[in-house]
């Protein structure tokens, strides 16, 4: 979960104290090589293929990936927006609601293969969210889920088309995935 989402979300609210550097910014890069390398040759090219970051930590990946994408498939473009699904989430009055924390869906998404991207993939119920969001964007031909991190714990039956890398946690742990790594930590009351 983002910084500043962790400091507003009642009734978690606190400060993240990381405990150990699970991935490093490389180890980051790395997997984001190999989820691009793997959407490209799961899709059998790029065509109709549509990036969408989950609004806050899955957006910095899916551009991540959009950017790789152009520079090994000779200047592809790959379209890639960004999806908030605050309002589509079943915990909305628990979890705070972002200003900053846009939509932004470049085309129609009728016909399109969508790859979701988020940072963690824990319960499953932001991409239930997301999945509902999508609908009002159009009807996709198929919708596919990249995440940097599963950690486990489903509450859902979601499972990634594409995982940087598995990481088993306890339920009270926490997750922060950036461009530059993943640590894994506690959040501490303030």
């Amino acid at each position: 979960m983002a910084e500043r989402e962790r400091k507003l979300t009642p009734p978690r609210g606190g400060d993240f104290v990381p405990r150990v550097q699970v991935l490093s910014a490389a180890d980051v890069q790395r997997a984001l090589v190999r989820i691009a390398h793997e959407v490209v040759e799961r899709n059998r090219g790029l065509d109709d293929v549509v990036l969408i970051g989950l609004q806050t930590g899955g957006v910095p990946l899916a551009y991540r990936i959009g950017q790789i994408l152009a520079e090994v498939h000779h200047g592809a473009h790959v379209p890639v927006g960004t999806l908030d699904v605050a309002f589509y989430r079943d915990d909305i009055g628990i979890r705070p609601v972002l200003a900053e924390a846009a939509t932004d869906v470049p085309r129609d998404l009728a016909g399109a293969t969508v790859v979701l991207v988020d940072d963690v993939l824990f319960t499953g119920r932001t991409i239930r969210a997301a999945l509902n969001a999508l609908a009002d964007y159009g009807r996709a031909r198929a919708v596919q889920l990249a995440v940097m991190v599963d950690r486990g714990h489903r509450e859902l039956p979601i499972r990634p088309d594409y995982v940087g890398k598995n990481l088993p946690t306890r339920l009270d742990e926490q997750v922060d995935v950036g461009l530059d790594g993943v640590v894994l930590g506690d959040v501490v009351p303030r």
